[in-house]
């Protein structure tokens, strides 16, 4: 372990060997995931992962609009279901880990907030006004409430001492309704004022999470309203009942390390992980008290050490192609640039649904410059928002960021360079209010601009369009991989990785078979072009996206695909959104769906790819499961994942679980059948049950990271690792390997003293070369557990200082 590595711990706490997520819903409760406790300690989990689980909206599904924090919601089993949940893990000797959100609150249904409440009834000078963060000097005082439809105040009634919109109540101030007032009068006395919804991209005056008006930030910065949003969570720990917390979006905060340090007092030092999501190249600051990130960052190198970079060309033409068709001034001769595409939806967003974060950045600094126009101060906070390579800059360790960002916006807009000039120095001052505001947007730019837009606007490869990720980065190679490897063990050994979470993109397996398509793209390209001349769609970018989506989610429903093409369509915004919908267009779009299942030459088309790419599909899946679930980090299985998962974004992807037929399946192999790869996904579940229990049973076995070389006809086909007493062997680019005639004389360079198979319990006798052939002969991945630790054995220094759950608890 490095010294800035124990500089993070406070001392020795339960570190999970793996980790399994549960979504908790109504549907799911905390008593059903109590249920499956027994089922995840035989597949191996180490520890239980849940959603959030404090009091949601009522109806939530996911758990992310917390509305108080001083309980746990009822319709998710309440506090009584999350202390039999915590009894049965620690019973069965698996930890618990909570996802936590200290961003921001629910406030769609303001009687059920009672923070909320308060606020709309009090306004500035009431007791909650402290837990928001509100402009009111922009509101005259008042906070706007964008629920309005074209009617205005017509669509509000009178009840009693409420006003309703519809069926949801606002409270009224203390003696503002009297006999008599029609509405008008009445919302006029309030401290809150209905607006249009429309009026929230401008004119909205409290801080939300992202663009969304039914979440609005807290201030968890301010002490009294911290420890009122963790005191429940403080109980946990002093009550044993939660062993960890995984932070959401601590970008949106206004000091994330100052509240890692408090939450830290709050939890003993428990582990802890931040959905951070880290640019490519950019590292996590080793002032954060925190076990590392929940794993965006790894899913990327998992991803691309399995795409064959020879792909590019083709695909990469394909996208070019289809842009040119319908955008004359596009050239299908010059390269597509990735990164003018997300600064322009960057600045689409800020300049459409975050254009309030704008216009209150530029409240903030106009004081400093007496003169300057409003629009040009707007225009060029815009500029530089919407530049930044990371999602947020930590001034003053993130400078240079700032300074990048700025840089850009005056290269791009040298009519802007003498305002970028003068809100250069107030930006870069760690103090300063515009400064620490404009770190709290950016993250939101991004997400917005990025994942939610540019991702749906790219379709080269698109299992590469996934959070955290850079789709113009197309491939790695293992050399790479290995060294992305090694310094995730060094600086960060406790970071959870993962391949799916409710907020990917595209599961893991539907990746898997997209990722296969960069081993056809010839064969790919031409029947897009086939595709789009049987079902045309005028927006034929879209239709490769949309197409790579339905072959790798195959065979997704009907039902299924309409609701992603709708969803995918919106977010793209380039021929149809959220606020305008372009009936025709969709239309079109929803006819090529059907197409696919109903029309024979589309069929024909979509089964020719199938063909080609099924049994890599799942060799790829394969290989990036068990690649995960050995490599360095904290490997995560998002719930369902240990069979073939092909989901879509969300809510596709938190639909709920068979766990029954899971553990009959997983009975089932206990019995020592070597189920065939096909799609059952019984060799998924066996090899990522064998290796979960190797990893949670004999975690002395995987405390180094040594790449293990190969030669041969095929070794470009070969990804292997000894982790200290294990050796790691998976496939790599399936189908050339096919072309090629299999493995042939390929054969590992590491010493062998006698190894087994742990998937399949084959031994390979010690002094004998390692022919990958044989090592493979049965599955595309391999977990050799050596016989006599020798060969990888680790010295006392190198074993894990953080003990398990079980072992703290022991």
């Amino acid at each position: 372990m490095s010294a800035d590595t124990a500089l993070r711990m406070s001392g020795p706490h339960p570190v999970p060997r793996s980790t399994y997520r549960l979504q908790i819903t109504p549907e799911f409760d905390l008593g059903a995931a109590a249920d499956v406790v027994d089922y995840l300690r035989d597949l191996g989990a180490d520890w239980v992962y849940l959603s959030p689980i404090l009091e949601a909206e009522p109806g939530s599904m996911h758990g992310y609009d917390v509305v108080d924090h001083r309980r746990v919601d009822e319709s998710r089993g309440g506090n009584a279901g999350l202390r039999a949940l915590a009894d049965a893990a620690h019973g069965a000797g698996l930890g618990v880990l909570v996802d936590i959100v200290p961003n921001h609150v629910g406030v769609a249904t303001p009687k059920v907030n009672a923070w909320w409440w308060d606020l709309l009834t009090d306004g500035e000078s009431g007791s909650a006004a402290g837990a928001f963060d509100v402009d009111w000097q922009a509101g005259a005082g008042r906070i706007r409430i964008p629920v309005l439809d074209d009617r205005l105040l017509d669509a509000v009634t009178l009840d009693g001492d409420r006003l309703m919109v519809g069926s949801t109540a606002y409270p009224t101030a203390p003696g503002t309704v009297r006999d008599g007032d029609d509405v008008a009068t009445v919302h006029a006395r309030q401290h809150y004022e209905f607006v249009h919804w429309t009026r929230a991209d401008r004119e909205l005056n409290y801080r939300r999470f992202f663009a969304v008006n039914t979440l609005a930030a807290i201030r968890v910065e301010a002490s009294d309203i911290f420890e009122a949003s963790h005191g429940l969570i403080k109980r946990w720990f002093e009550e044993g009942l939660v062993d960890g917390l995984r932070i959401d979006h601590p970008d949106g905060l206004f000091d994330p390390v100052g509240y890692l340090a408090d939450l830290a007092h709050v939890s003993g030092g428990a582990y802890t992980l931040v959905e951070k999501i880290l640019e490519p190249g950019e590292q996590l600051s080793a002032a954060w008290q925190t076990d590392g990130t929940t794993g965006y960052d790894a899913l990327g190198t998992f991803e691309r050490v399995l795409v064959d970079p020879a792909g590019a060309g083709p695909l990469g033409n394909l996208d070019n192609a289809l842009r040119a068709s319908h955008a004359p001034e596009v050239s299908p001769e010059v390269d597509f640039d990735w990164e003018a595409l997300t600064i322009a939806t960057r600045r689409r967003v800020a300049d459409g649904i975050l254009g309030s974060e704008v216009e209150r950045l530029a409240r903030l600094i106009e004081p400093s410059l007496a003169g300057t126009p409003h629009a040009d101060l707007v225009d060029a906070i815009a500029e530089v928002a919407s530049g930044f390579a990371v999602y947020r800059t930590y001034l003053p360790e993130g400078i240079a960021s700032l300074v990048d960002a700025l840089e850009g916006a005056a290269e791009r807009r040298p009519d802007l360079n003498a305002v970028i000039d003068a809100i250069a120095p107030i930006l870069a001052d760690p103090a300063s209010p515009a400064a620490i505001r404009l770190q709290q947007t950016s993250g939101m730019i991004m997400a917005k601009g990025v994942e939610d837009c540019a991702f749906y606007q790219y379709s080269r490869l698109t299992s590469l369009n996934e959070v955290g990720g850079d789709p113009s980065q197309f491939a790695i190679g293992v050399d790479a991989f290995h060294r992305a490897n090694q310094e995730r063990l060094a600086a960060w050994p406790n970071a959870m990785t993962t391949l799916t979470t409710h907020d990917t993109k595209r599961s893991e397996d539907t990746r898997a078979r997209i990722t296969a398509l960069a081993e056809i793209g010839d064969q790919w390209a031409e029947a897009v072009h086939r595709l789009q001349t049987l079902v045309p769609l005028s927006d034929g970018v879209f239709a490769n996206l949309l197409w790579q989506a339905i072959v790798g989610s195959w065979p997704a429903s009907r039902e299924r695909l309409h609701a992603y093409a709708e969803k995918a369509a919106r977010e793209a915004g380039t021929s149809t959104s959220w606020t305008n919908p372009d009936e025709a267009f969709e239309a079109q779009m929803h006819a090529l769906v059907d197409a696919a299942f109903d029309d024979p030459a589309v069929a024909e088309v979509l089964g020719r790819i199938d063909d080609a790419i099924r049994e890599a599909g799942w060799s790829n899946g394969l290989s990036q499961k068990i690649l995960q679930i050995t490599g360095p980090g904290v490997p995560d299985v998002y719930q369902g994942t240990e069979l073939w998962d092909r989901s879509l974004v969300d809510p596709d992807n938190r639909r709920p679980v068979d766990f029954a037929a899971r553990r009959q399946m997983l009975t089932g192999l206990a019995e020592g059948i070597l189920p065939n790869v096909d799609e059952t996904g019984a060799a998924k579940l066996l090899a990522v049950s064998r290796t979960l229990r190797l990893r949670r049973d004999e975690p002395q076995r995987f405390t180094r990271y040594r790449p293990v070389a190969a030669s041969g006809v095929a070794a470009d086909h070969v990804i292997a690792a000894d982790r200290g007493g294990v050796l790691v062997v998976a496939t790599r680019l399936p189908i050339g390997l096919g072309a090629l005639g299999g493995w042939g004389d390929t054969t590992l360079h590491t010493v062998n003293s006698g190894c087994t198979d742990v998937i399949t319990g084959r031994h390979f006798a010690g002094d004998a070369p390692l022919r990958v052939g044989a090592l493979l002969e049965h599955y595309p991945v391999a977990v050799l557990r050596y016989d006599d630790a020798t060969p990888g054995a680790s010295s006392e220094a190198e074993k894990p200082t953080s003990p398990s759950h079980e072992e703290m608890t022991r």
